[in-house]
């Protein structure tokens, strides 16, 4: 009995560990097959700690026991039970419930609500994709005030770098480039075509714009710079996304002009340092990510 019990208990325990890994794999991404291998292990374990108690830790098994029938009481009322009935009501309090057979209640006990909490929490952890994430990731940037700009290969980026009309891929210095807020366009426009949005007056010194390079539409990587040679019969510059065609004012703070992305890009301040190479002079103007970043999904 002792050994069904610790196998019950140790069934109940696997289920309770399955919910808390689903848990745990919901919040670190909710990776779909994941999620169901744990689900289905927390059932199966359950299921088979209450199979195996049904039908082994509390019997059923009807019992016929021969008794004789008992006298019939007269009308004396000066009538005493007999012996028969004595011996039925001595019988009935040495018969044990199933319940009072088990030895190891309280762990069983235990067992069974932790098994029952984690599956609850487990069912009801998903609804959270119904409302914004709890998760800052995506509001975080790595950019702040002093951080210098380097390209792919480490190397500071100066105005010289580049050039007229030039466009390049800027990291923060000393980050993982693989941050969603890491990589930055800059781009040389003319400081006179400028006509950034109001407080950003000096953010663009010697007409040098930053901005996010993740597309406010899906998240794709804006790469492409649409600088015309002939401005009197072509569009003014522009930033392109390849995906979706999202297209950006690089001059009016990367406003939306064409395609089906709902906001600007983030813009990040900038500044020449005291070496000659260009530095954050603050963070981002907004979060980085396409609209629905704040929230997260089951897929």
């Amino acid at each position: 009995m002792r050994r069904l019990e610790l196998a019950i208990a140790g069934l109940l325990a696997c289920s309770a560990v399955a919910s808390i890994a689903f848990v745990v794999i919901y919040d670190s991404g909710a990776d779909t097959q994941g999620l169901g291998i744990a689900l289905g292990a927390a059932l199966a374990f359950l299921a088979a700690a209450l199979l195996i108690a049904s039908r082994k830790l509390f019997l059923s098994t009807p019992v016929a026991e021969e008794r004789p029938e008992f006298a019939q009481p007269p009308e004396d009322p000066g009538f005493t039970v007999g012996p028969a009935a004595e011996e039925a009501e001595e019988l009935a309090g040495e018969i044990e419930s199933p319940a009072e057979a088990i030895t190891r209640r309280r762990l069983l006990v235990a067992a069974a609500g932790a098994a029952g909490t984690a599956l609850g929490a487990a069912l009801v952890v998903p609804a959270a994709s119904l409302g914004p994430s709890l998760d800052d990731r995506l509001h975080r940037s790595p950019w702040r005030t002093g951080v210098r700009l380097v390209d792919e290969d480490d190397q500071p980026i100066a105005p010289a770098m580049i050039g007229e009309r030039g466009f390049v891929t800027a990291f923060p210095e000393g980050v993982d480039k693989r941050e969603l807020a890491a990589p930055l366009i800059v781009m040389h426009l003319n400081p006179s075509s400028l006509d950034l949005p109001a407080g950003r007056e000096g953010w663009a010194p010697q007409g040098l714009v930053a901005y996010s390079k993740i597309c406010t539409h899906a998240g794709c990587a804006v790469s492409i710079p649409r600088s015309p040679l002939y401005p009197d019969q072509a569009p003014r510059p522009a930033l392109v996304c390849p995906c979706h065609y999202s297209t950006f004012d690089p001059a009016k703070g990367a406003d939306v002009i064409f395609g089906p992305a709902g906001r600007a890009l983030p813009q990040l301040p900038l500044s020449i340092g005291s070496d000659g190479t260009l530095v954050a002079a603050g963070e981002l103007s907004g979060d980085v990510g396409p609209a629905w970043r704040g929230t997260r999904g089951v897929t």
